[in-house]
């Protein structure tokens, strides 16, 4: 499901099947009565903590309520043996100090884009040097993929490297019969600017001037914003759906009757989506950009060069009759054995151990 943090969310779940684990998080809210609130909740065997504070324009301000909600956050916390950080800066201070003050050792994941090139250059230099010292004082550093690893190195993050990828609930993304014959093309996204939605938009148009039946689906946080752009390009609204973000047991159905997934990425690492995808026997399209390549078995579909909108358009037009020599239990059975969360929760319980001892 596209939807912030999910993916950190997911992992714990899945540690949480071997772990106690406890998820702590800290989010502004403009609309906070008061200046700090924490709601607790049970997510699938994970007791989630989470801070909410409210907004200021005064950057002490900021960090003394961000530090205060950690440290009141702390002391509802069962006792624990190490942390697993997900968002380096500024989260990490909270993981320093309880290296440095409460001997606990912590691990990193990462799943950031802002570590490739150029984004990379937008962080100050305040941000890079502390973003180095929480790095360097990790066990561990786990990137999702090994692109991603190679651009944190090249950024200058020292450390340990391990690549542990996203996690896949394979028991709910599986194949199933699909129910109409109309070739269902869909995006699934956060709608960021790195998503490149416009120029599918403009596939989609060139793809419509063929006559191709087909039925469009474009689904993820706000996608509705995008409708005023179909209606300028001419799209049929009567084979064209915006969806804004949905349950993940709905998302997963118009998942399971596609034919097609499309990503159209500028940028990316080891999308979730992708990895659904394919769990549920359903080719993809997507650029071959970042660390896309690394989870993208032969016959599970095609990758294409970024911005190249003629590639994309072939593609489509030839998926609606090519056929593969890929089962979709195939394609379930590569995900399962490699994304499940019993396949994930086993690759940090050795990373847990290891940090445990040094």
């Amino acid at each position: 499901m596209p939807f912030n943090g999910d993916f950190v969310q997911r992992h714990a779940e899945a540690i949480a099947l071997v772990h106690r684990v406890t998820a702590i998080h800290v989010i502004t809210d403009g609309a906070l009565n008061n200046a700090l609130e924490i709601v607790e909740s049970n997510q699938n065997g994970v007791k989630t903590l989470i801070a909410y504070i409210a907004p200021s324009k005064y950057l002490v301000v900021k960090f003394y309520r961000f530090f205060k909600a950690y440290h009141l956050l702390l002391k509802r916390v069962d006792a624990f043996n190490l942390v697993h950080l997900n968002i380096i800066f500024p989260t990490g201070f909270i993981a320093l100090y309880l290296k440095w003050f409460k001997q606990k050792p912590f691990i990193i994941s990462e799943h950031w884009h802002g570590y490739h090139q150029p984004f990379c250059k937008e962080l100050s230099f305040f941000e890079h040097f502390f973003i180095k010292l929480i790095a360097k004082n990790a066990q561990f550093i786990c990137p999702v993929t090994d692109n991603l690893g190679d651009s944190m190195q090249q950024f200058g993050l020292v450390n340990n490297y391990k690549k542990v990828s996203n996690v896949i609930d394979t028991e709910l993304f599986k194949p199933a019969i699909k129910t109409d014959k109309i070739y269902n093309i869909i995006h699934i996204s956060s709608m960021d600017s790195v998503k490149n939605v416009p120029e599918i938009l403009q596939v989609i148009s060139q793809l419509q001037k063929t006559k191709i039946d087909f039925n469009f689906y474009l689904i993820g946080n706000n996608a509705q914003i995008f409708k005023p752009l179909a209606n300028k390009l001419a799209i049929n609204p009567k084979n064209s759906f915006f969806i804004n973000q949905v349950p993940q047991q709905e998302l997963l159905t118009y998942l399971q009757q596609a034919d097609v997934l499309v990503l159209f990425s500028t940028i990316e690492n080891a999308p979730c989506v992708i990895l659904e995808a394919f769990a549920c026997g359903i080719r993809v399209i997507s650029t071959d950009v970042g660390g896309v390549r690394e989870h993208f078995p032969e016959g599970f579909g095609t990758l294409i060069k970024a911005n190249d909108s003629q590639a994309l358009l072939e593609n489509l037009i030839h998926y609606q009759t090519k056929k593969t020599n890929i089962s979709k239990a195939e394609m379930h059975q590569y995900i399962n054995q490699n994304f499940s969360k019993k396949t994930i929760a086993k690759q940090f319980s050795e990373l847990y151990l290891r940090a445990l001892k040094t």
